[in-house]
């Protein structure tokens, strides 16, 4: 298929995970475990008040709302560069506007931020655990990602200073 190609896959890349391969299938294992995950709430914990109740599910729908637009800016705004790969796009350009001022890896975040709104919104203890794997996870393929960023483009050190990496203005 030419998109795969157009994007960096490769039967080498696949049998040597060259070009992050398998943090591709992880990734998609990771996310559709989320997605099947059986709420567990603790035993007994009910929110008795109609006020936090609601106030609990606009905080999850803010997050769950901003995590779908810095995934939805983020692929606008990297246009052709656009891969499923860590590695970058041989043809690729840095991108340094639009949310990718904000924050360096938007796809991510936004994962992240929503996967978060839907723990609050379901008070699933489960999904808070596979919200921090899913944490720990873009946060590791984020920097095997940015070791290669690194390599292509010079000026990525300038942009590491001046961005945070996964959540705006934390981290």
């Amino acid at each position: 298929m030419k998109i795969l190609t157009d994007w960096g896959f490769t039967r080498e890349g696949w049998r040597n995970n060259s070009h992050g391969e398998y943090l591709v299938l992880l990734q998609g294992a990771l996310l559709a475990g989320f997605a099947i995950l059986p709420v567990y709430q603790l035993p007994g914990f009910k929110i008795q008040s109609t006020q936090l109740l609601n106030f609990t599910w606009i905080v999850a729908s803010v997050l769950s709302l901003s995590g779908l637009i810095f995934i939805i800016k983020g692929l606008i705004d990297l246009g052709k560069n656009l891969t499923p790969l860590p590695y970058p796009r041989e043809d690729g350009e840095l991108v340094q506007t639009g949310v990718y001022g904000i924050v360096r890896h938007p796809l991510y975040s936004g994962g992240i931020l929503t996967a978060l709104g839907w723990t609050i919104f379901q008070f699933s203890l489960s999904h808070l655990i596979a919200t921090a794997i899913l944490l720990i996870f873009f946060d590791i393929k984020s920097s095997r990602e940015e070791t290669w960023l690194s390599e292509k483009h010079p000026d990525y050190s300038d942009y590491r200073q001046r961005v945070k990496k996964l959540i705006p203005g934390i981290y």
